[in-house]
């Protein structure tokens, strides 16, 4: 069964380029409708505040099942079976961190921007300037994972080998991309989301449901056919340690991965963001409920997805499509409904890829507009209305070039594997600080900045110098970045063991060695607002 897939990878070109165009053109049509009502800084970055609890919960969960919880986790899953699924568990337990930690104090202290937050009580202009510098970094890490999904899956669905075909349409990606954030703003962006949320989740339990139809609803006949269909190698999908369990530095690493994604959710930009586009403390405690609520039943199944993909296609034939991993959801539906499903999940992928890298996009030009320009370069004396969202709609441009560049470099790697790496990033450079800004009153500047600039630079000191870019030996299950190099010391594929500790312990030592205290009466004013809601931005727009 995996040799004639492997063939006709492509289905039909013409029909996936179809229904992938009219989701942009009816995308388009909503996102040119909310550019209306985008006048003010409030409804380009916030959306006027005027999205409920639920609709902001399911915009959450479209900004959260991004392709690495498609793609990347169903392709890992087929691969590696039982590691591959501790993906979707990190991922869903990171939301009780974010819900019980960060969703309601950072709705009641903040305006915008994860800045907004972190400056509070203390010297606005470096604490500001350190907290975009996280934001844009972050948001980076994270694009890329999207970019490379853009690349593989086209790959996938045209049957483009060649690095330049990929490249024209990762680009394209970027440019539909920059539309939908210059044009609509944060309404826009939240509609397109609300409507990928419900096509992704309609996606993935109409073939949830296909594949277990096929097994007689027995899940237990999945597992064992993708144990028949694994060879040699298939047993081990049923158990722990396939893919973390080999090696000493393997379970390390296990360890540091499920760090980096249990704690990453609550210190993501883009996420927090979404915090803010709702009137209440309330309703921002309804969006996380009804988000884990519709995160939690599609990584049940991611679960059917990834087994049935090993089942129905086969491992070799997964590893040897162009997208590899990633391909394993859209070779399923090939094998399931043959090129019309194809193409429709395809769509429901591009739709995924699209809604978070505009997401990400929007944060990032936020953080840049609001928190740089208009607080540190403007001194906070900025015409609210047009100067700062017109230098967030310029920064929008800029990021998403240089996303499209990473995106064409990054093109071919595991999107769950870069995604996990975004989060070690943000668990390490910006929850730390929210933690302790939030819970810590003697926490200062200095032990902010340490916070922040520690966690940053070791994360990715780390990351560089790991066998994630560099080292890796042709037959490893998943390949370094650069290939044909070696230039990696650090043991573990992702940071975060390491990055997350150092991060809070920066944060402690810069604190209790800095001679300037901490303004009581803001931390006050701030444990106040925090819990209580009182003197937090208001629903409408100003």
């Amino acid at each position: 069964m995996s040799t004639p897939l492997a063939a006709e990878v492509s289905g039909n070109p013409v029909l996936n380029i179809g229904i992938f165009g009219v989701f942009v053109a009816i995308t388009m049509v909503i996102v040119f409708r909310a550019s209306r009502t985008t006048k003010t800084a409030a409804d380009y970055y916030a959306g006027g505040r005027s999205f409920t609890g639920p609709q902001n919960g399911v915009a959450i969960a479209g900004d959260y099942l991004s392709a690495a919880s498609f793609l990347g986790i169903a392709g890992a899953i087929a691969l590696n079976g039982y590691d591959g699924f501790l993906y979707s568990i990190g991922f869903l337990v990171a939301w009780l961190v974010a819900l019980l930690l960060v969703a309601e104090l950072l709705r009641n202290t903040g305006k915008y921007t994860m800045g907004d937050v972190l400056a509070f009580r203390m010297r606005q202009r470096p604490v500001r300037a350190a907290a975009a510098t996280s934001t844009l970094v972050v948001s980076f890490f994270y694009l890329l994972a999207q970019m490379a999904g853009a690349g593989g899956l086209v790959a996938l669905l045209l049957g483009i080998s060649g690095k330049t075909g990929q490249s024209i349409v990762i680009a394209l990606v970027g440019v539909i991309m920059i539309i939908y954030v210059l044009v609509g703003g944060m309404k826009g962006t939240t509609w397109v989301q609300i409507i990928k949320a419900a096509l992704l989740i309609t996606g993935g339990l109409a073939m949830t449901i296909w594949v277990l139809a096929k097994f007689g609803f027995n899940l237990s006949s999945v597992l064992g056919a993708a144990v028949d269909a694994g060879g040699a190698n298939g047993e081990a999908l049923l158990n722990p340690g396939n893919q973390y369990g080999k090696s000493e530095t393997s379970k390390l690493d296990f360890i540091s991965l499920g760090l980096a994604l249990v704690l990453g959710t609550a210190g993501l930009p883009h996420i927090l963001m979404r915090f803010y586009t709702v009137p209440t403390a309330k309703e921002a405690r309804r969006s996380v409920v009804w988000a884990i609520w519709l995160i939690g039943i599609f990584y049940l199944f991611t679960l059917v997805l990834g087994y049935g993909a090993g089942a129905l296609v086969g491992p070799e034939a997964i590893k040897n499509a162009p997208g590899k991993a990633n391909s394993a959801a859209p070779l399923l539906a090939q094998a399931l409904g043959g090129p019309v499903l194809l193409g429709l999940i395809a769509a429901v992928a591009f739709a995924t890829i699209l809604a978070v890298v505009a997401g990400l996009t929007i944060t990032a030009s936020a953080s840049f507009a609001h928190d740089i320009y208009a607080n540190i370069i403007k001194k906070g004396k900025v015409d609210d209305k047009a100067q700062e969202v017109r230098v967030a709609r310029i920064t929008a441009v800029v990021i998403g070039l240089v996303a499209i560049g990473g995106g064409i470099v990054a093109n071919g790697q595991n999107i769950a594997f870069l995604v996990a790496l975004a989060f070690a990033v943000a668990a390490s450079a910006n929850l730390p600080t929210i933690v302790y800004s939030l819970f810590w009153k003697r926490f200062n500047t200095s032990g902010a900045l340490w916070s922040i600039y520690g966690g940053l630079v070791s994360s990715i000191v780390l990351i560089i110098f790991s066998p994630a870019v560099s080292g890796k030996p042709a037959s490893a299950a998943t390949q370094s970045m650069i290939k044909g190099v070696d230039f990696h010391w650090f043991p573990l594929e992702n940071p975060g063991l390491v990055s997350i500790p150092l991060a809070f312990f920066l944060g402690w030592l810069g604190t209790v060695l800095s001679k300037g205290g901490t303004d009581a009466a803001k931390y006050a004013e701030m444990e106040v607002r925090a819990l209580t809601g009182a003197h937090a931005e208001k629903a409408t727009a100003h």
